[in-house]
């Protein structure tokens, strides 16, 4: 018998949910972003304007919390060493900083922005600083924190990992100290990107 996958895992948990329906709590607005798919929400890219989600449709994404002044900093290099290597394939990488630990982002979008590029080279889509945890996290992480675990759940630390398939579905979490060279992470984006392109993902 075949072992269960993360992302059927991930799958059914959802089916579960939607069965009995998002709890309710003091935190109406969390409850209520989990009925969304990832990609009908949008964000404010670095510098620059609110982005729908929905143009990484079809794309397979690894969205991360990173932050300039932590001891995971250095994995931007690998982020885009990934971004170069499969974004011919339609991935794409894109990075949330984020002040809440160890307040490790303490600059503005421009700074943020000139020390990803001096330092790291970074191309891959970058997004205005956010809140990541709490009562006040960005909408894209409410969401994701609270899909069910074990992807769910509060974001721990810079540079947690979540990848998402083609379609939008979280299918995978990855801690901050899985590097994004890990052999267990590019199969992952591996899998999804030879998964083939629905209709609906290709735009036809």
């Amino acid at each position: 018998m075949r072992s269960p996958t993360p992302r059927s895992i991930a799958i059914a948990a959802a089916i579960f949910v939607l069965s009995v329906g998002a709890p309710l709590g003091p935190d109406r607005a969390v409850a209520e972003e989990a009925s969304k798919n990832l990609l009908d929400l949008s964000a404010k890219r670095l510098g620059g304007p609110e982005e729908s989600l929905s143009r990484y449709r079809g794309e397979v994404l690894l969205i991360v919390n990173t932050a300039s002044e932590c001891g995971y900093t250095p994995q931007y290099a690998g982020l885009q060493s990934l971004y170069e290597r499969y974004r011919e394939r339609k991935f794409s990488v894109l990075g949330f900083p984020s002040n809440d630990f160890g307040k490790q982002e303490p600059g503005d979008d421009r700074q943020i922005g000139a020390f990803c590029k001096m330092n790291y080279g970074v191309e891959f889509p970058m997004f205005s600083k956010v809140v990541v945890v709490g009562a006040d996290a960005h909408p894209v992480y409410a969401y994701l924190t609270s899909l069910p675990k074990p992807i769910g759940g509060p974001v721990e630390w810079n540079f947690q990992k979540y990848l998402v398939d083609r379609e939008g579905d979280v299918v995978a979490r990855f801690e901050s100290d899985t590097k994004p060279e890990d052999p267990a992470l590019v199969s992952a984006i591996d899998r999804l990107l030879a998964e083939p392109e629905t209709q609906s993902d290709s735009g036809s």
